[in-house]
């Protein structure tokens, strides 16, 4: 199973463009920050995540410096590429 859930703020929106078969992609970067517990021990948790949001959800007006929750799966950048990106299929405000 390929499921990602996260919590985050929307730190980066690059312009909407369109796929070459018509579909709207915007490109952001998500920011997440928490305490989580590893091995019995409280650690801090930061990372910033590539992500894309596809179809009508593009469309929704996503504005940077909101905290949502994002839900979708990982994939490769592209064919060639390792780098990962999170697709966003389900965006919730907080």
């Amino acid at each position: 199973m390929n499921k990602l859930v996260i919590q985050a703020e929307v730190v980066q929106i690059e312009p909407l463009r369109y796929t070459p078969a018509g579909i709207p992609l915007l490109s952001v970067v998500l920011r997440h920050v928490s305490e989580q517990v590893e091995a019995g021990m409280k650690r801090k948790a930061e990372c910033e995540i590539n992500a894309v949001v596809l179809g009508d959800l593009a469309l929704k007006g996503l504005k940077q410096g909101v905290q949502i929750m994002a839900q979708g799966f990982l994939a490769k950048r592209s064919l060639k590429s390792t780098q990962l990106v999170m697709h966003i299929n389900d965006i919730k405000t907080m």
